[in-house]
């Protein structure tokens, strides 16, 4: 009988299963996740956790599978507000005639962190604990991010026409960087610039930004290739594709977030797995905008990173990561025809890991290993609706729903307990939500 006395801990989860995403496709049954602050510390067979560690705080799930929190690599929080407002119309007529335009009456630091507020909740309550977010005011959206203790690199707009964030292109970059520099060294809350698209940013900014960006090491978040009219409009105005004018600004490059991409040569896909280029696919928004399909398993095949994002909420319209990663795997089906393509585990891996990995965030967050950050979501897989159970990772891709998230801890602190937000005040949240519905239906 051993004489060492069971180490301190601050939490220990034990789950029917730990589906860790690295190593890919294993799925550890009736293992726990032992906790200390913000990391993980080890995970291992339950008998085993028991005898190793003296927890604080013990939670139990008998019935669920242990997850990374999903990483949301696209989104518009603020625009929750806006869901469901200008449905049912093609990309551009959807963004310049009706989105802009609304947000224009609105669009200020009030909107935003309430905006913000809304998406935090719902992505908890679906098992998403970090987001990559592109919107204007990002030290609003920042400090309401860090104020919940939600995890998300804030995009630094860049885009060549006066908004109410900036008036000039020097402007942006002024305050580009004093939003850098105050959310420097913040525990959850990280940068990258976020130029809204070749369309709409100029060479010279982005040569800046190219500089910038390395100085800095920062991620470029930006939208590329989401629509066929995109390309053909830039090969009129620059004779050159927008990769193309990437390439040639070097922006083609490792820290590149390539948001959309519907419209790729197979020379595109192999300069992208060359340069190390990570691909976020939001199918759901492509196939409302009817933007185009993303060559997702090409892209996998290929070698390049692929993550996934929802898009904003008047796009999309919700923040479903499980919703989005099985339309992303049904997709690639359906675009390469065949069956096997982004089988299950790979969709997982892509809402996670590689999501992480397209924010530069892979060495903290992503998988369940030790030494990272403990971000993790219980799924509930005893419902109706995921029986008969035979492999974990093709239910929570083709059968799970969000409805079944009952646990979500995000650097270790626990962020919904058994469906219940823990620190959010959901009947507030909802009246600042119909109180911008009946501002904006006013106009």
């Amino acid at each position: 009988m051993s004489d060492t006395q069971p180490q301190p801990i601050d939490l220990l989860i034990e789950a029917r299963w730990v589906v860790p995403v690295e190593p890919h496709a294993v799925v550890l049954e009736d293992h726990a996740v032992a906790v200390s602050g913000d990391r993980i510390v080890a995970v291992l067979p339950i008998a085993d956790a028991r005898t190793a560690y003296a927890p604080r705080e013990t939670v139990r799930l008998p019935e669920h599978a242990l997850i990374p929190g999903l990483v949301n690599a696209h989104t518009h929080n603020p625009m929750t507000l806006l869901r469901g407002l200008a449905d049912d119309l093609p990309l551009m007529v959807w963004l310049q005639q009706h989105i802009w335009p609304a947000e224009a009456k609105v669009i200020g630091p009030e909107f935003v962190r309430d905006g913000v507020e809304l998406a935090v909740a719902e992505m908890l309550r679906g098992g998403t604990t970090c987001a990559n977010e592109n919107y204007f005011f990002p030290d609003a959206i920042g400090a309401t991010y860090r104020k919940l203790g939600f995890r998300a690199v804030v995009g630094l707009p860049v885009i060549e026409f006066p908004t109410a964030w900036a008036k000039s292109q020097d402007e942006y970059f002024e305050r580009a960087s004093e939003v850098h520099d105050s959310f420097r060294g913040d525990a959850l809350v990280s940068t990258a610039f976020a130029p809204h698209a070749p369309y709409t940013v100029s060479d010279e900014s982005f040569a800046r930004i190219r500089v910038l960006a390395d100085h800095l090491d920062i991620p470029v978040h930006l939208h590329l290739h989401e629509t066929a009219h995109e390309v053909e409009e830039e090969k009129k105005k620059s004779g050159l594709r927008p990769f193309q004018r990437l390439q040639k600004l070097g922006l083609v490059n490792d820290r590149l977030i390539a948001v959309h991409m519907t419209q790729l040569t197979d020379g595109e896909i192999a300069a992208c797995a060359e340069a190390g280029v990570s691909v976020v696919h939001c199918p759901e928004s492509n196939l409302k905008l009817a933007s185009g399909f993303c060559p997702a398993e090409k892209l996998r095949r290929a070698g390049v990173n692929l993550a996934i994002g929802t898009d904003g909420c008047a796009s999309n319209n919700d923040l479903d990561m499980f919703g989005e990663l099985r339309t992303a795997a049904l997709l690639a089906k359906a675009v390469a025809q065949d069956a096997a393509a982004f089988d299950a585990a790979s969709a997982l891996h892509a809402a996670t890991l590689g999501s992480a990995k397209a924010m530069g965030l892979e060495a903290k967050i992503g998988s369940i290993e030790a030494g990272k950050q403990a971000d993790l979501a219980a799924v509930r897989l005893s419902d109706l609706e995921t029986q008969p159970l035979y492999h974990v990772a093709s239910q929570l891709a083709y059968a799970s729903g969000r409805h079944q998230v009952s646990d979500v801890w995000i650097a270790g602190r626990r962020k919904l307990a058994d469906r219940e937000l823990v620190d959010m005040d959901m009947a507030a949240i909802l009246a600042r939500a119909h109180a911008w519905r009946e501002r904006l239906a006013e106009g």
